[in-house]
C-alpha cells in the first residue's frame, strides 16, 4: 500500500473516532478559530450565496481573458456588497461566494445585500462590459442568482493541514445555495421565513411598494419551502 492510501485510511478512521468539540458562536468564526480535528461551532445565521450564471458557457464562448474579468468582477462586487452590509465571507467556490450574517438584523442585512448585488450586476457590470465589448451579448448574456435562507448550522473545517476552509452544514446554507441556482426573473430569492422576519427597510421601497413577491414553492431535501423573489436593485 502507498503512503497516500495509508494516510487516507488512517485519517478517515481518526475522524470517525474523534468526538465533536462543539461550542455555540455569537459571531462568525475565522477559519483558524475552529479546530481542524473535530472542532465545530453552532450558529444561528442567515446565509447568502451569490452565483454568476452561465460561466461554463462563457468559458466556451468567450476568450478566457474576458471570462476571467467577468468572474473576477462579479466576485469582487458581490464580496464588497456582502461586507458593506455586515456579512462575513468564509467561502468561494468557482464563480460563487458565500456570505454569513449574524445578529438581530441578519435577515434584513442579507436581503439588502442581495438587492445590492443585483444593482452591481444590472447597473455596473452589465453596462461596463457592454461598453468595453459591444458584441458581448451576441455570444453570452450576463446573469446571476442570489439565494438567502436563515437557520441553524454547524461550521467545521474541511480539508487537510495548510489546505482547508470552513464548511457550513445545515438546512439554511443548503437552501441558500439551491436558491442561488434558480435562473430567470427574479434574480434574488429568499425563504418566506427570512422575509417575514426582516425589517421594512429590506422589504418596502421608498414609495411604499413591496420589493418582494411570492415566487413559488421549492422542494429542497424533501422539505417544501415558500420562496419570495425580487427583481429590484438597491444601490449600497
Amino acid at each position: 500500500m502507498s503512503v497516500v492510501s495509508d494516510s487516507i485510511e488512517t485519517n478517515v478512521q481518526l475522524v470517525l473516532n474523534t468526538s465533536w468539540d462543539t461550542r455555540n458562536g455569537q459571531v462568525v468564526p475565522a477559519t483558524e478559530d475552529v479546530k481542524l480535528a473535530g472542532g465545530a461551532v453552532n450558529v444561528t445565521a442567515t446565509y447568502l450565496y451569490a452565483d454568476l450564471a452561465g460561466s461554463s458557457l462563457a468559458a466556451h464562448k468567450l476568450k478566457k481573458e474576458v471570462t476571467g474579468k467577468l468572474i473576477r468582477s462579479y466576485l469582487d462586487a458581490a464580496s464588497r456588497v456582502i461586507k458593506h452590509y455586515g456579512g462575513a465571507i468564509r467561502s468561494f467556490d468557482g464563480d460563487r461566494v458565500m456570505g454569513i450574517f449574524m445578529g438581530d438584523s441578519k435577515n434584513s442585512s442579507a436581503m439588502k445585500a442581495g438587492l445590492g448585488i443585483n444593482w452591481a450586476v444590472s447597473e455596473v457590470l452589465d453596462k461596463k462590459f457592454a461598453a468595453k465589448w459591444s458584441d458581448l451579448n451576441d455570444h453570452w448574456n450576463l446573469g446571476h442568482g442570489v439565494g438567502i435562507a436563515t437557520g441553524e448550522a454547524m461550521l467545521v473545517r474541511g480539508g487537510v493541514r495548510a489546505s482547508n476552509d470552513l464548511i457550513a452544514i445545515g438546512r439554511a446554507p443548503n437552501v441558500a445555495a439551491k436558491l442561488s441556482d434558480l435562473r430567470g426573473s427574479p434574480n434574488v430569492y429568499c425563504t418566506e421565513e427570512t422575509h417575514d422576519h426582516s425589517h421594512d427597510s429590506a422589504r418596502i421601497a421608498s414609495d411604499g411598494r413591496s420589493m418582494w413577491s411570492q415566487y413559488s414553492n421549492q422542494t429542497i431535501g424533501g422539505t417544501v419551502y415558500r420562496i419570495k423573489g425580487s427583481t429590484w436593485w438597491k444601490r449600497p
